[in-house]
């Protein structure tokens, strides 16, 4: 068995688990990181890959945004397409100059990875989480299991950045925390694909087949979705079918085709919106995706958990190095208030570019509504500023 007492245990190495180490061994503080997955797996998982204006910048105040401002492709607008037209939002022009920075997830972790094991700091992958003991008391116990060895950490604190469904949600009493969900009536089907962009902004697609959002990774690399019935396999979807569905609700008079390429990865990811409150029990606190699941239609789910960080890691150095607790304790609420207002939006650009399957009223609101984002200035302004920037706000 190995025993390890460190100041906070980290359970989880995404995005936001990664990043509060780091900023934690910065001021000092001592950290485990505990990964269950293996650390190609991590390196290589595809998720979200819009980055907001405030949290670059946060990004590279903390000294990892470096590959992010050389490889990043910074992006000045996005286009709409809706009934066949293509409709350009210039987001820097209607919200202070400011641009989204379009740089993989994956990419970020694989940063993030590089500096903390620069650091030579404590990170642990294959390494299952079994529970979680002392929450309330004065000392914390994380038992762990990597690969047949046993590890005990002791720890002040656990954060549990490990997912929904993650231990740290599961080991605290019934009933602790609220759990407000919303579950959509599709999903996306996401692929990469070895094709260059046909476009350098997002594309976001409103048509009667479905939803359709055509992003970009690399000069090389093109990221696509398709909205598609819940129930839906990947047997189903064939290289030649996912392309003709794309073109088909892509596709305009200007841009008939799409450039097309071999197709070297393809998921399904289910729709909803979940909340889970408080964010804290104890000397346990959520953050990322163990507090907060959004749906990726307003790119909001990367951005949230790291600001969760934001938030977090001053809290956690105040108390251990001025003994100072004021932050910790206004976690939860401050962190939930920018987390419903990413529901909001993200909610708002769900409902108004996925086609109803049965419900005609409300594909009749949708198209209303879209057509008044791109047409009505106030409307199109507030889109820009919480694409750009909410989770600084």
């Amino acid at each position: 068995m190995k025993s390890v007492r460190t100041d906070v245990a980290i359970i989880g190495a995404g995005p936001a688990g990664l990043l509060l180490g780091h900023l934690l061994h910065q001021a000092g503080i001592d950290t485990v990181v505990l990964e269950r997955r293996s650390r190609e797996y991590v390196e290589q998982r595809l998720r979200a890959g819009v980055i907001e204006h405030g949290i670059a910048n946060f990004l590279e105040e903390s000294g990892v945004a470096k590959r992010l401002r050389a490889e990043g492709l910074v992006h000045h607008g996005i286009e709409f397409r809706l009934e066949g037209r293509s409709h350009r939002i210039a987001l820097s022009d209607l919200y202070e100059g400011k641009a989204i920075t379009v740089y993989g997830q994956s990419e970020l972790v694989k940063d993030l990875i590089a500096t903390r094991l620069a650091y030579d700091a404590p990170l642990f992958f294959e390494t299952e989480v079994e529970r979680l003991e002392g929450l309330t008391s004065q000392e914390c116990t994380v038992h762990a299991n990597g690969t047949g060895v046993p590890i005990v950490v002791t720890a002040d604190y656990v954060i549990g950045s490990d997912g929904g469904h993650g231990v740290a949600v599961r080991s605290v009493p019934e009933g602790t925390f609220n759990r407000a969900e919303r579950v959509y009536p599709f999903s996306w089907l996401g692929i990469l694909a070895e094709a260059p962009p046909v476009s350098d902004e997002l594309i976001y697609c409103r048509h009667d087949r479905g939803f359709a959002l055509y992003s970009m990774r690399s000069p090389t690399l093109s990221r696509l979705y398709l909205g598609v019935s819940p129930d839906e396999s990947l047997e189903n979807w064939n290289d030649e079918r996912i392309w003709r569905e794309l073109t088909l609700r892509l596709a305009t008079d200007e841009m008939p085709d799409l450039p097309q390429g071999p197709i070297t990865e393809r998921s399904l990811t289910a729709m909803r919106s979940v909340v889970v409150s408080p964010m804290r029990y104890g000397r346990l606190f959520l953050a990322g995706d163990a507090a907060h699941i959004v749906p990726p239609t307003g790119a909001k789910g990367m951005n949230l958990a790291l600001a969760d960080v934001r938030v977090l890691a001053p809290a956690l150095i105040a108390k251990f190095l001025n003994s100072d607790e004021t932050r910790l304790d206004a976690y939860s609420a401050t962190c939930l208030e920018r987390v419903w207002r990413a529901e909001e939006f993200s909610t708002f650009m769900t409902q108004m570019l996925h086609p109803h399957p049965s419900d005609e009223f409300e594909n009749g609101v949708q198209r209303a509504r879209a057509r008044q984002v791109v047409s009505v200035e106030s409307a199109t302004r507030t889109l820009a500023r919480n694409y750009v920037n909410l989770s600084s706000l």
